[in-house]
């Protein structure tokens, strides 16, 4: 091996605390970026790819088939900025008998010739297109569970049509949710109802106000209110990339925390190791070494651990992506998502240059120092600042050895500004990570409404070979008799029945849950983001997810199909809701009444007087309940998420790794600090100080560090979590309001603030034990 071989290698050796922080930061930096770039990479890749294979829509369009024909429509294709069209489809709301292939939801069904070739080709996945009239193709993403072959009977139409699945199929922007022949549409559409459907490919799609001026084009030459809905691509695509995107900003948050430290870290020890090793390196010139050698000596030493932190981040990069890419998968018949090569190779090399471009930085100074005045400085310049900032702590009213380490900053900035940067890192990561937990808890209270005291659930389905079987509506208890047994019951406070439908909405494709109230529900733990609560029948509220899927806004009206006769509702408010994307609709009871909803999804929420026992009250409601095959419990009925598991379990990990790489920094600070002061520990000793004092006056040099830190870094932690949270909000589809954003409060913001604290005294522990059990005659040799 050659020379400079041997100094890098032995230094790494010797140096093993400066290793294992260098190795460690770096470590945390790759893995971050690894993952947050295997999501930037990946959030949009299955649709785009999808999109371009099958000539997705830019556009589809639904028309009411009372105020348009097909020939008028048929000319909407030479309207501006349409480059290609499909259509006219005749289209139909329709709503399958509830059997084993699921429940009775309504499904929005197109008739189509063929899979389509220039406009929305519709790739088959399974079977085959229906060939004549009797026949139908399920799409991959309905809500209707029906496999090849299974026969789906349409009671509510006349002659009770029944059809045979002879495939299943995925069109990219979700154009419908199945498909059969044009011939077969007449006995599915039911008189005075059904529509058309157009499909356009634009010139201009990439943003959603090119894609509105083109759909204000097409309808410009048509009759007024023809048009009965629309859906854009960027809207199937920002929901498709909705899985994954989610994280980017929060995993770039610790992506940019990582390589920030790991760069302070690097620049820290170098400089460090330039600094205390100034004679060391005064000897290497003297025997022959040049100052690019020297300068290349001192970077090996941190790039032989940044290399192996290196891969250990990568290996951990790829560990973390599993859970949070399989949500990804399976998207527009995609294969099992991976880290791809590319981000890998960009990681590496980006995160090595970087650790090299710092090291080479900070060792320039080794290379221009000359070799007579590295033989003669040495240490000593350090030793006299020392000396005067100690004298200084003599006249402090303090225990003389708590007064030498308060000053000890003083005497070394440069170290105690790196430390306490480290600090300060750790200190945002854990204030942003408490902070998140407790807005992603927020979220989920206003997921499962977590406010009643008691529930009475819905009924559980059956499950057969198939999959669940609801209920029949003569098998599940009575609501208005559930609910004169809860109103009965001593210590009833409030109490309202939720009713769950599934609906279509025009314009759209798939189900959207309708949930419908009896009694005021405004105390149920709904979050409102904007406008106000439902009060009378007709109106309603909805989650983001719907705004923005349909295109509506508040003071809007839409209408829910699919049912025994349309419902319109004006929406009046914007409350949080993450489930089902976002499609729901909150209204009154007495709002569907017309349409005969079927009731065998209800539940009962139940808040209690103050004083009652709930266990007791739920005892005496069962025995009520007993004879209507209803059970009450408490609690309310819930809502977790995979995905918030995962935020939280992916939060902790990499918090815990920026806490660590703050302690090791502190203790490779603090071991410098005295192994430079070991003679001068010696003299102390020998003047009577003892162990317990000497562990003291260490731990006290680091405390005035971790404190200003961890002062400074819960208000940055706080500033981290309202930059990143709402980018979060925005990536998965919700306005998230100020409940769930103002999370921090005075109590709550102590424990980061002397988290910083105990960082520093956690990492200077171990320095400080090596001083104490130090031999005085030991440490007077040293110099």
């Amino acid at each position: 091996m050659s020379a400079p071989g041997t100094i890098v290698r032995s230094g790494v050796a010797r140096r093993r605390v400066q290793t294992l922080v260098i190795g460690l930061a770096t470590m945390m930096a790759v893995a971050a970026s690894v993952l947050g770039g295997s999501l930037l990479a990946v959030s949009d890749t299955p649709f785009d790819d999808a999109f371009a294979r099958q000539h997705g829509a830019h556009l589809s369009l639904r028309f009411d088939a009372g105020r348009v024909g097909d020939a008028e429509l048929a000319r909407t294709a030479r309207a501006d900025g349409v480059s290609d069209a499909a259509g006219p489809f005749r289209t139909a709301t329709v709503r399958p008998g509830a059997d084993a292939t699921g429940p009775g939801w309504p499904i929005t069904v197109v008739g189509r010739a063929d899979p389509g070739r220039d406009v929305d080709r519709v790739a088959l996945l399974d079977g085959r297109w229906p060939a004549r009239p009797g026949e139908i193709t399920v799409s991959e993403d309905s809500s209707l569970f029906a496999p090849t072959g299974r026969r789906l009977t349409f009671a509510g139409l006349p002659g009770t049509p029944a059809l045979t699945v002879v495939g299943r199929a995925r069109s990219v922007t979700r154009t419908a949710d199945a498909w059969v022949v044009p011939a077969q549409m007449g006995a599915l559409t039911a008189e005075g109802s059904g529509g058309y459907q157009m499909l356009y490919r634009l010139t201009d799609a990439q943003s959603e106000a090119a894609v509105d001026a083109a759909a204000a084009a097409v309808t410009r030459a048509l009759p007024r209110g023809a048009d009965a809905g629309e859906q854009s691509w960027l809207t199937v695509r920002h929901s498709a990339a909705r899985a994954t995107s989610l994280y980017i900003p929060f995993i770039g948050a610790f992506g940019v925390l990582g390589l920030v430290m790991s760069v302070l870290v690097v620049g820290n020890v170098v400089a460090s190791a330039v600094g205390t090793h100034t004679r060391r390196i005064g000897i290497l010139k003297a025997i022959g070494f040049t100052p690019a050698q020297v300068v290349r000596a001192h970077m090996g030493q941190a790039l032989i651990p940044a290399a192996a932190g290196t891969v250990l981040g990568v290996l951990a990069g790829h560990l973390l992506a599993v859970p949070v890419l399989a949500e990804a998968e399976d998207l527009y018949g995609s294969s099992a998502l991976t880290v791809a090569p590319w981000v890998d190779a960009a990681v590496i090399g980006g995160v090595l240059g970087l650790v090299a471009a710092t090291a080479w930085a900070a060792a320039r100074r080794a290379g221009r120092l000359r070799t007579v005045d590295a033989l003669a400085v040495g240490r000593s310049g350090a030793a006299g600042r020392g000396r005067r900032v100690s004298a200084a702590a003599t006249r402090l009213p303090l225990p003389r050895p708590v007064a030498m380490g308060l000053v000890r900053p003083f005497a070394r900035p440069a170290r105690a500004l790196a430390m306490g940067t480290a600090i300060l890192f750790g200190t945002v990561a854990v204030t942003f990570t408490v902070g998140l937990g407790a807005s992603l808890g927020r979220v989920m209270e206003a997921k499962s409404h977590d406010v009643a005291d008691v529930v009475v659930p819905p009924p559980m389905p059956d499950f057969g070979p198939d999959g669940p079987v609801p209920k029949k509506r003569s098998e599940v208890p009575d609501p208005a008799a559930v609910a004169a047994a809860v109103e009965d019951r001593p210590g009833t406070a409030k109490y309202y029945r939720a009713t769950t439908v599934r609906a279509s909405v025009s314009g759209t494709t798939g189900t959207v849950d309708v949930v419908a109230f009896t009694g005021d529900a405004s105390w149920g733990g709904y979050t409102m983001v904007s406008g106000r609560w439902l009060r009378t029948a007709g109106e309603a509220v909805v989650p983001t997810g719907f705004l923005t899927a349909t295109g509506t806004r508040i003071g809007d009206t839409v209408t829910l199909d699919g049912l025994a006769a349309p419902v319109a509702v004006r929406i009046v408010g914007e409350v949080l809701d993450p489930r089902n994307d976002g499609m729901q609709v909150f209204t009154d009871g007495s709002t569907l009444s017309a349409a005969h909803p079927e009731t065998t999804d209800t539940s009962h929420h139940i808040a209690l007087a103050p004083g009652t026992d709930a266990a007791r009250y739920v005892d005496g409601l069962n025995e009520a309940l007993k004879p209507l095959g209803a059970r009450a419990r408490t609690g309310s009925l819930g809502a977790g998420g995979d995905m918030v598991a995962t935020l939280d379990a992916l939060a902790a990990v990499l918090t815990l790794m920026l806490v660590a790489v703050a302690a090791l920094g502190v203790l490779n600070g603090v071991l410098l600090d005295t192994r430079e002061r070991a003679r001068e520990i010696g003299v102390h000793k020998a003047l009577g100080m003892t162990p317990r004092q000497t562990v003291a006056m260490v731990l006290t040099s680091v405390a005035v560090t971790g404190l200003v830190a961890g002062g400074l870094g819960v208000p940055l932690g706080t500033l981290l979590h309202s930059l990143v949270l709402p980018a979060m909000g925005d990536s998965a589809g919700l306005r998230l309001p100020d409940s769930v954003l103002a999370v921090y409060h005075g109590p709550q913001l102590v424990p980061p603030a002397f988290g910083g604290l105990v960082i520093a005294l956690l990492g200077a522990l171990l320095p400080a034990g090596w001083a104490a059990r130090t031999r005085t005659a030991t440490a007077l040799r040293t110099e």
